[in-house]
């Protein structure tokens, strides 16, 4: 009588010798593809089986972060959108205002007879790295010679004023900040039109106004812009905003320290601001062109005299 288990009940080998088998196993497949890399292609038939897989069981993860966030966009635009509308309602006003004021302006012009102000030209430009000095506080754009910018002409940003060109090479120009020690702005207090010199403050990255009456009327929260005066900037860009003011009666003037509206230390694109239209002369340097001229006479006559006399 046959006592052995029907198939169904059969166990195989034992777990250990299995256990003992697939290690080896395991062993001799990482060997062989350490030294002779010959299951890389077998790994990636698996990976390609395994990958329908691999997105089947990620995909209820990824449903759920595209619907969160589709929502999150959905309200950040809604917000965004409500936003721009009101700062679009606020420009509108201000555009208005502005188209009134300038026409007063134009009116006003046309009865005392002045003349229309200088039409300006904007240049947009990329900054592409700052000066290798860091207490030249000076940068490099990508506009140059060959693109119409010359030296002098101002920099700007969408909030105000950056700096100045002050050299300019074929394809690269070089922009002197207005924190620079050396670089000075004439600007004018928006508040009572009082007018003054603003002056770099170096690596505080500040303004100062020198030179400043104790008595001046000054103070904190003032906005600045420029006058106009020096021809060089055009009246009316924002340049600082007073930040601090010390009066001490033993000195005669007045500290004034202001913080620069524009972006000195960030920002990618700044606007270079250009004229076309040639500016009259001063009068000085109309009458050193004189002087010169008469000098040049002078001398000339003074030869033919020595020439006659040699004769």
């Amino acid at each position: 009588m046959d006592h052995t288990p029907p198939p169904f009940f059969k166990r195989g080998p034992a777990p250990l010798v299995r256990f003992f088998f697939f290690a080896s196993l395991s062993l001799a497949l990482l060997v062989i593809d350490a030294r002779f890399r010959y299951v890389e292609g077998l790994r990636s038939w698996l990976a390609l089986a395994a990958y329908p897989l691999q997105r089947a069981a990620t995909a209820p993860i990824d449903v759920a972060m595209r619907v969160g966030e589709y929502f999150s966009t959905q309200a950040s635009l809604m917000g965004e959108n409500e936003r721009l509308r009101e700062r679009a309602a606020a420009n509108a006003q201000d555009a208005q205002r502005y188209r009134a004021a300038e026409a007063e302006a134009a009116e006003l012009r046309r009865q005392i007879g002045a003349a229309e102000r200088l039409p300006v030209q904007a240049t947009p430009a990329e900054v592409l790295y700052l000066s290798r000095d860091p207490y030249a506080h000076k940068l490099f754009i990508d506009r140059g010679s060959v693109q119409g910018i010359r030296p002098g002409s101002p920099v700007t940003d969408e909030t105000g004023v950056v700096g100045q060109v002050t050299r300019v090479h074929p394809l690269v120009s070089e922009v002197t900040l207005l924190t620079n020690p050396d670089q000075a702005i004439p600007v004018q207090v928006m508040r009572n039109g009082l007018r003054a010199v603003a002056f770099g403050g170096g690596n505080a990255g500040t303004l100062e106004l020198r030179y400043m009456p104790a008595n001046a009327e000054v103070r904190t929260g003032d906005q600045l812009v420029t006058s106009g005066i020096d021809g060089v900037y055009p009246a009316g860009l924002a340049v600082a905003t007073v930040t601090s003011v010390e009066r001490d009666i033993e000195h005669s003037f007045a500290r004034v320290v202001c913080k620069p509206a524009a972006g000195i230390d960030r920002g990618r694109y700044v606007l270079v601001l250009t004229s076309d239209v040639l500016r009259p002369p001063r009068p000085d340097e109309v009458q050193a062109g004189k002087e010169r001229r008469s000098d040049k006479s002078r001398r000339a006559r003074v030869k033919e005299r020595q020439a006659d006399d040699s004769q």
